[in-house]
């Protein structure tokens, strides 16, 4: 140990325990922080570094043990004590980090046989394999970190980290290629911190060429000392191209190279033996390291260059650190808002539902409202503006009902034909009767989700009203129906024509509340995908809503049948007057027609008819007049049930049955079925997995971790 007078401390005091602080709140896992790391090869000499600059009496002679990494710290202090933990890893199992937090030793002196006893009982809390024994299912190394903190009067303030030392070459019974790579991963994490002052320590009789130690995590070399070991190994005739990289001739890491000699075998038995005393007579007597620059060699020169490199990094560094946590702090923060409250308990699954169901019948509201500007998430997703969507398919089906509700096209007006035949031709179709070439006309506009298929009605293409005589349609329907009927057609003959004239409306309303199902359907399910992140709960969320939801789709389409069957099928009736007043308007324009043909001009009287020439025009077959007063009637009637039909599959099928009604499906999930739902369920939906409780707890930790770091900086 060196002297008090001579001694000086590492860096500032006052910082470096600040330091030391914020690792042993775990603060290192989150947060890159000033320190110390010494990396070396197996039988690199690394141990003894690590004694000089620390006094710990590692031992000897017990196998591998560094087996985890190792944070010293060393304190000046009036007591003399030591003080032994260990820190869990970050993403430890709360059970195990839980008995590692237990375990504390509080010593007045560390000798070696006491710390061989300590390395022993952290092994096993560990779960680490005993040297030449195999447990099934244990670990070789750990990523637990073993917190020793050594106080004292004359102790010089120093805090650095070990890890384990890297090795090329398996020990069987003990350690695999796995075993080597995960000490390469571990070492290679920690020096990956930008933060960190890398002790490189390799024996001097190697070819430094071929230690690729740091140079993956440091390729400049800017934060990386060399430190040589084992000088008197060094062949004869190599002795230059050492002398040459520590007085930096050759060498490519700025912060150089350092020089120390380890005690030997022999002076380990040795009791008095001066570790101290005897460093300083080799690199005085033996050449050519005597000739070596004296504050690059030996144990207490080695100190001196850390702490001015220390001191310079934690200057630098400190005010980063402070906002690399708040920054931190402010994304775990977030990270454990996104998981949204606690759901362990009933209670707390209850409330997490609770709030959930009220939050979308809030938006449900709003979006029925077309109060977009109300929330920023209508902006966010297209499939929430449920009210526009259904409004625009009300006005579509609306227009395709008018447009090819009909089987043929009604005519508007008469004539008779000049060769005195008494059939009647069809002059011009009606103005909203469109007629068309095409075959066939796409009345579903919207794609049926998986999960509606059987479901909904899937034939979305009716066939264009025909472009033919309709008086030659009803003539021929007439001739293949009629019956016995003297003067008159039977009873039966017009609503037989009334379902062939209506057979479009089956496909284009079931086509229609098919598609508004569809839009709600996809409503909430977008609803629910955006109130709730967490994507276990939304898919058992919508499992469990699933069979009431189609419940209720199929209750609107049972009800759009129920309409279709009334209208289509039920007897024809009508109170509305406007049947009576179009049928006779029908009527009079037909006679009209008719004597627009056989008027003449009198002068001083205007336009007049011959009574007989009137007679003969109005002259026909019982047949004609059947049909055209079957014409009139069904023209006028079809006029008076199709807006009916429209309005009442409108309101009752789809804003009843789909939007507005108590049995709705936008509001199946509401608070009072979240109060329906048993334990089981409650916990199936919105129970936390195991992946999610440990983030949690994990992420809890850290903010308590980060809160604590954050107080010992203000």
């Amino acid at each position: 140990m060196m002297d008090d007078s001579s001694a000086k401390s590492l860096a500032d005091p006052v910082l470096l325990e600040t330091i030391d602080k914020l690792f042993q709140y775990n603060i290192g896992e989150c947060v890159s922080l000033p320190q110390l790391l010494v990396v070396g090869d197996q039988s690199s000499g690394k141990s003894s570094v690590l004694e000089g600059l620390t006094d710990l009496p590692f031992p000897r002679d017990s196998g591998l043990c560094t087996r985890f990494a190792t944070h010293i710290t060393i304190r000046r202090t009036t007591a003399k004590s030591v003080s032994v933990s260990i820190i869990p890893t970050a993403n430890a199992h709360p059970d195990h980090a839980e008995k590692l937090k237990k375990y504390q030793k509080n010593l007045e002196t560390l000798d070696q046989h006491m710390f061989a006893e300590i390395l022993g009982e952290v092994h096993t809390l560990m779960g680490l394999k005993e040297v030449e024994i195999s447990h099934e299912g244990a670990n070789t190394f750990s990523d637990d970190v073993l917190e020793i903190e050594i106080c004292g009067p004359k102790q010089q303030h120093l805090s650095v980290i070990d890890v384990p030392g890297i090795f090329r070459n398996t020990t069987e019974g003990l350690t695999t290629d796995s075993d080597m790579e995960a000490v390469r991963n571990m070492v290679t994490h920690y020096m990956k911190n930008t933060r960190s002052i890398i002790l490189a320590v390799i024996p001097a009789n190697v070819d430094i060429a071929t230690q690729e130690i740091s140079e993956k995590c440091d390729k400049n070399g800017q934060r990386t000392l060399g430190v040589l070991t084992k000088p008197d190994l060094v062949d004869k005739g190599a002795e230059p191209r050492v002398v040459d990289l520590v007085e930096g001739r050759s060498s490519k890491l700025k912060l150089g190279w350092s020089m120390v000699r380890n005690p030997g075998q022999s002076d380990l038995k040795d009791p008095t033996f001066d570790r101290h005393a005897s460093e300083k007579n080799f690199f005085k007597s033996k050449e050519p390291w005597a000739r070596l620059q004296k504050d690059r060699v030996g144990i207490e020169s080695l100190q001196g260059h850390l702490r001015e490199i220390l001191t310079e990094m934690v200057k630098k560094e400190f005010p980063h650190v402070k906002s690399d946590i708040n920054r931190k702090l402010n994304e775990c923060k977030k990270h454990l808002e996104s998981l949204g409250p606690c759901r362990e308990t009933k209670d707390q699954q209850h409330e997490f539902l609770l709030n959930l169901a009220t939050r979308f019948q809030n938006t449900t509201l709003l979006a029925l409202a077309a109060r977009y500007g109300a929330d920023d998430i209508f902006d966010r997703i297209p499939a929430l503006k449920l009210a526009t969507a259904v409004v625009n398919r009300n006005t579509t089906f609306a227009d395709d009902v008018s447009k090819t509700g009909h089987t043929v096209a009604f005519s508007q007006a008469f004539e008779v034909s000049e060769d005195n035949d008494d059939q009647t031709t069809l002059d011009s179709e009606d103005d909203d009767c469109e007629v068309s070439d095409e075959q066939s006309y796409t009345v579903q506009y919207t794609d049926t989700a998986p999960e509606l298929i059987g479901i909904l009605h899937e034939e979305s293409e009716v066939p264009m009203p025909k472009a033919e005589d309709i008086l030659q349609w009803l003539d021929g329907v007439y001739k293949s129906t009629r019956g016995f009927e003297l003067g008159t057609s039977d009873a039966s003959l017009l609503p037989n024509i009334w379902k062939k004239q209506s057979v479009n409306w089956r496909n284009l309303a079931l086509s229609y509340v098919s598609d508004i199902v569809s839009l709600v359907h996809q409503f909430i399910l977008a609803l629910i995908s955006a109130i709730c992140e967490d994507q276990r709960v939304q898919s058992a969320l919508k499992s469990i809503l699933m069979d009431g939801l189609v419940d209720r789709y199929k209750k609107s389409i049972d009800h759009a049948d129920f309409i279709l069957t009334v209208e289509r099928a039920g007897t024809l009736l009508t109170l509305n007057g406007y049947f009576t007043d179009n049928h006779e308007k029908c009527r009079q324009q037909r006679m009209k027609a008719l004597m627009e043909k056989v008027k003449f001009t009198v002068k001083g009287y205007g336009d007049v008819v011959q009574l007989d020439a009137m007679l003969l025009t109005l002259t026909a077959s019982n047949t004609d007049h059947t049909i055209h007063d079957l014409h009139d009637i069904l023209k006028s009637y079809y006029e008076v049930a199709r807006k009916r039909f429209v309005d009442v599959v409108c309101m009752q099928a789809v804003d009843y049955c789909l939007i507005t009604g108590p049995a709705a499906p936008v509001k199946l999930f509401s608070p009072s079925f979240v109060s329906g739902l048993e334990a089981n369920q409650l916990d199936r939906i919105a129970g936390e997995d195991l992946f999610t409780k440990r983030k949690r707890e994990a992420l809890k930790r850290e903010i308590e971790n980060l809160t604590n770091g954050k107080k010992i900086l203000s």
